[in-house]
């Protein structure tokens, strides 16, 4: 069990990570779909539907096999294990749902939130920061934490490429006790339940937020 736990914790810190980068640059390319710049608009739509509509393990093998082993920076080198690269391959499916719930949730507020702070000599920029963005956060949060608990979820396919998380451990386990088919169950229960026992409360408490935070138009 300690071991397993270990890896699960493994687990949590890949997604935390994955959710971190695919939210910085995700939240970027959000906003650069709703850029009065024509040729920015495209090229974030584009990077959106891209990644959007890819599946996550051959983005996953694809971060795994074409990103180098290691990198030189400042005459340093400085390795590039597997499982930060498995975190970026988790990060890319994210960057884009990211960005698609950014666009959709300032879509989504009335045309006269910007009709009203332009009558208030607002730019753009100031619209956006000062009164769009800070309503969309309540829009935003509800489908954010969502894919969150899908991300964590989607963390045992790092095992496919090898890292050693809580399933590979598993494995792992399992043959060290000479592949006893009983003790199958039993140990994928465990950690069902660890998954489980983590993402269901994240679930509840989403649905709590979306009731909170409903709109009415």
């Amino acid at each position: 069990m300690p071991l397993l736990l270990k890896g699960f914790v493994f687990n949590l810190i890949i997604s935390i990570l994955a959710m971190g980068i695919g939210t910085a640059v995700g939240a970027t390319l959000g906003l650069g779909q709703i850029s009065e710049n024509a040729w920015l608009r495209k090229f974030a739509w584009f990077v959106t539907q891209f990644f959007c509509n890819s599946p996550w393990l051959v983005l996953l093998f694809f971060s795994m096999f074409l990103l180098p082993f290691e990198f030189e920076l400042g005459g340093f080198t400085i390795p590039l294990p597997d499982w930060l690269k498995a975190t970026i391959g988790l990060s890319l499916p994210v960057m884009a749902n990211v960005s698609e719930i950014v666009r959709g949730a300032v879509k989504s507020l009335p045309s006269g939130q910007w009709e009203a702070a332009e009558s208030l000599a607002y730019t753009r920029r100031q619209t956006l920061w000062l009164i769009i963005l800070p309503q969309c956060v309540k829009r935003m949060l509800p489908p954010w934490m969502n894919l969150y608990s899908i991300l964590t979820m989607a963390t045992v396919l790092a095992s496919i490429v090898g890292v050693s998380e809580v399933m590979t451990l598993t494995g792992q386990v399992l043959s060290s006790e000479g592949g006893r088919p009983e003790l199958l169950a039993p140990f994928y229960s465990f950690v069902l339940l660890l998954f489980f026992a983590y993402c269901y409360p994240i679930a509840r408490f989403t649905v709590r937020l979306e009731n909170k935070f409903v709109v009415i138009n």
